[in-house]
């Protein structure tokens, strides 16, 4: 990734990028890292309500409840309509290492007061 954008630093998709590596991050348990990816997604575009809540998830699996759900209000603030159940639903893929990252956000994004459903 940091090769990438090395590469391509005025790349305008840039912030995708940096939000997968956040999400990669927490499916892996390295949950300091993704936080400073999804900081960094945020910083280059402000208004993909995901880089919110994956960053209040990754804050809440960490303990830090207060920023989590600023993080969390301000991404359903861009969409209302997020929850942990359609989130949990849009992910088709059966590998059981995916699933239990998929599980790990999704506890995160409930600690960080995201709706269920």
């Amino acid at each position: 990734m940091k090769e990438a954008l090395r590469l391509s630093p005025r790349e305008p998709s840039a912030y995708s990028w940096m939000t997968y590596a956040g999400l990669a991050k927490i499916y892996l348990g390295r949950d300091e890292e993704a936080i400073v990816w999804l900081r960094h997604s945020i910083e280059a575009n402000r208004n993909l309500p995901m880089s919110h809540l994956y960053l209040a998830a990754a804050l809440a699996l960490l303990g830090k409840t207060t920023e989590a759900r600023a993080s969390a209000m301000n991404g359903l603030a861009l969409n209302a309509s997020l929850t942990v159940s359609r989130l949990h639903e849009t992910a088709a893929n059966a590998n059981p290492v995916l699933i239990a990252g998929r599980e790990r956000v999704c506890e995160g994004l409930r600690k960080a007061g995201v709706p269920d459903g």
